[in-house]
């Protein structure tokens, strides 16, 4: 039967359980009293079933806390595959870039990710997905550049119809006191006159003066014979060589 690993003289279960307590990790807090169950006697059983798990388990957190402290008993992320392309590859590939394609000779004015797929096969024997090479592009700081897009039947010949090639024309702006009344009242708008003809008996303060004129119509007849005088009267005050009729 194995022996059990002995836990770590430089730490008491007093110690753990304050740790416990000043930790904000759940895993962690319950590790750190497992192990303190461990430190006042207790059994691997008994930690295990404090922890909730197996006594294999249990043996494990002693090794990582023999050898890390408190900090090995906090759940790490998991490493992941290593990564393809090297410290060295990542060099020649910026160095690749720096320099730059020949047109004449390959065709393009800037790397696509598809040529530098094929240079890194050619040259080193990594092959690569083009995800994968923009990943590592953009954790070297460098960025792809994407062309504007366009329809499959946009005409070229015809986009020059539609641009605007007349110059600007630049007007004078107005004052400030022109801009300022005109959006006070919208228009511009003439000044009236508060003056009004007043009659001299009325004087300055008088009511304004009233031409009256006599309504003469000679050919309506009379109403009835009690008004014939009176209508007479202003009949002759209108023609005076006029007669009034029998």
């Amino acid at each position: 039967m194995a022996r059990a690993v002995a836990l770590r003289t430089d730490f008491d279960a007093a110690r753990l359980r304050a740790l416990a307590r000043q930790s904000q990790d759940g895993p962690q807090t319950r590790r750190l009293l497992a192990l303190a169950s461990i430190y006042d006697g207790g059994s691997r059983t008994e930690a295990a079933r404090i922890g909730g798990v197996g006594l294999q388990t249990v043996r494990d957190w002693v090794l990582r806390f023999n050898a890390q402290g408190p900090n090995g008993l906090l759940d790490s992320k998991a490493p992941g595959p290593p990564a393809i392309l090297s410290d060295e590859h990542r060099q020649h590939l910026l160095q690749r870039i720096e320099d730059g394609p020949i047109p004449a000779v390959h065709g393009v004015v800037r790397w696509r990710l598809i040529d530098l797929i094929q240079w890194l096969w050619e040259e080193h024997r990594i092959s690569l997905s083009q995800q994968t090479l923009s990943r590592e592009l953009r954790a070297l700081e460098y960025r792809k550049l994407s062309v504007r897009p366009r329809h499959h039947a946009q005409a070229a010949e015809a986009i020059a119809d539609f641009k605007k090639l007349s110059p600007r024309v630049w007007r004078r702006s107005p004052p400030a006191r022109l801009l300022a009344s005109r959006s006070r009242s919208g228009l511009r708008m003439r000044r009236g006159s508060a003056r009004r003809t007043r009659s001299l008996a009325g004087g300055p303060n008088g009511e304004p003066a009233h031409r009256h004129h006599a309504i003469c119509e000679p050919n309506q007849p009379t109403s009835s014979a009690r008004s014939a005088p009176r209508r007479a009267k202003e009949l002759a005050l209108c023609y005076p060589g006029a007669r009034s009729r029998p």
